[in-house]
């Protein structure tokens, strides 16, 4: 007992308690979200199987953009995209540099699979990525190639990663194609059937010699983590220097993630209009700023994303943002369908088309490349392809947020603190 008749508890124990106190905390609040994430996925698969989502939508028609001695390309239909990219690997003479995140055994993966081992058939040197993760549900016979084809699977865990090495973590999530060094095409469509006809996706194609910006991309991965059994590629170096179309890449291996560095001096330098289009939209705290300071010095902020994902938890970590970005006089459209595209313009001046999600995935985690393009008229195409995906959308207004159910409110704050690991 003390002077005031309490009983005195050591410091130890008063420490042990709160210790306690708080590990009973921590695991409530883990199994609140494992519960929220079980019935949230329940939900989404019902939903799957009685309203199966919306696969017909506005389609713009690939549209040729010269910028400098280039002439970039925008696609907004798998179909469309698959053609051209079959055709260039088809007529390849030299060499395929061919990597992506994922690779369906299906119909399209196929027809892509055969293009690739035909050019090592006659001649042409092949050389394929794919992310080992990724593609676990992929038979692996079907990832299986010839000798002729060289084929780099990125590892589904690489030993830095056991021992928390940042520089080891991170998936390959790019998708990339260069051709004898004439064609190359980056974007968010990943190869199969269902992107093809059934998902809404953004890439782009460039032809001139800004290719190189994507050549030297997928050379730089190559010679970084290829095996010893695996060729070493070139680096060539580039004759020539275009300041207006640049391959924006992230790195985990060098620390290096411009991608978010050029979002955050993009939005900062926005004094008219931001359109952004992204499939999984949960940005930082550094990202989610910028956006409302922007609309707080009158820019005209407008983001798309799916009203539902594939992701039905990214979905709900992106919804505990949408309050803010309302009452932060951000415009949000929700569209009709699955819209994995990637993309942003600012002030029609500056655009950016590629594979990172604005998410910490993509922007401090996988390996990414975004093409950046500075030049007007290419802008005021993605600007129409904005508007003509907001025909397939619609507003989300703070009334209609404000009114959305306690328990869904709740579940949003239950799942916040997850938001850093996405």
């Amino acid at each position: 007992m003390n002077a005031r008749g309490r009983q005195f508890v050591p410091p130890v124990v008063r420490r042990g308690l709160a210790r306690a106190v708080v590990k009973r905390l921590l695991l409530g609040l883990l199994g609140a979200q494992a519960g929220v994430i079980v019935v949230l996925m329940g939900i989404d698969s019902w939903r799957k199987h009685v309203r199966p989502r919306r696969t017909r939508f506005p389609r713009t028609p690939p549209t040729d953009s010269p910028v400098g001695d280039s002439v970039v390309t925008t696609y907004t239909y798998g179909e469309d995209l698959y053609a051209d990219m079959l055709a260039a690997v088809r007529g390849a003479e030299q060499r395929v540099l061919f990597e992506s995140f994922i690779i369906k055994g299906d119909a399209v993966g196929r027809e892509f699979k055969t293009a690739l081992v035909e050019a090592a058939e006659r001649g042409v040197e092949v050389f394929v990525v794919y992310d080992g993760f990724a593609n676990l549900v992929v038979p692996r016979p079907f990832l299986r190639f010839p000798a002729a084809v060289h084929v780099l699977r990125y590892p589904v865990l690489r030993l830095g990663m056991l021992l928390f090495n940042v520089r080891k973590s991170g998936r390959d999530h790019r998708k990339l194609l260069v051709v004898d060094d004439r064609v190359g095409f980056v974007g968010g469509y990943n190869v199969g059937s269902l992107y093809a006809t059934q998902w809404r996706d953004t890439h782009v194609r460039i032809v001139g010699p800004s290719v190189w910006e994507l050549e030297n991309a997928f050379v730089d991965f190559w010679n970084q983590h290829r095996g010893a059994d695996l060729p070493e590629l070139t680096d060539r170096g580039s004759s020539t220097w275009e300041p207006r179309i640049r391959a924006q890449r992230n790195v985990p291996e060098q620390l290096a993630y411009p991608i978010r560095a050029m979002y955050l001096e993009a939005i900062d330098r926005a004094r008219d209009r931001i359109c952004i289009t992204q499939a999984y939209f949960i940005p930082d705290r550094d990202i989610l700023r910028a956006l409302l300071a922007a609309a707080r010095r009158g820019v005209d902020v407008r983001i798309l994303v799916p009203e539902v994902s594939n992701h039905v938890v990214a979905d709900w970590l992106a919804r505990g943002l949408y309050s803010t970005l309302l009452d932060g006089g951000v415009t949000i459209y929700l569209y009709d369908g699955m819209v994995h595209a990637k993309t942003a313009t600012v002030d029609g001046h500056w655009s950016t088309v590629g594979t990172a999600n604005i998410d910490r995935l993509s922007l401090v985690g996988n390996y990414e490349v975004n093409v950046e393009v500075v030049d007007d008229a290419y802008a005021a195409h993605l600007e129409q392809v904005f508007i003509h995906d907001a025909s397939n959308a619609r507003r989300l207004t703070a009334t209609e947020w404000q009114r959305r159910p306690v328990a869904a409110k709740l579940s949003e704050r239950v799942l916040a603190p997850l938001r850093p690991l996405f």
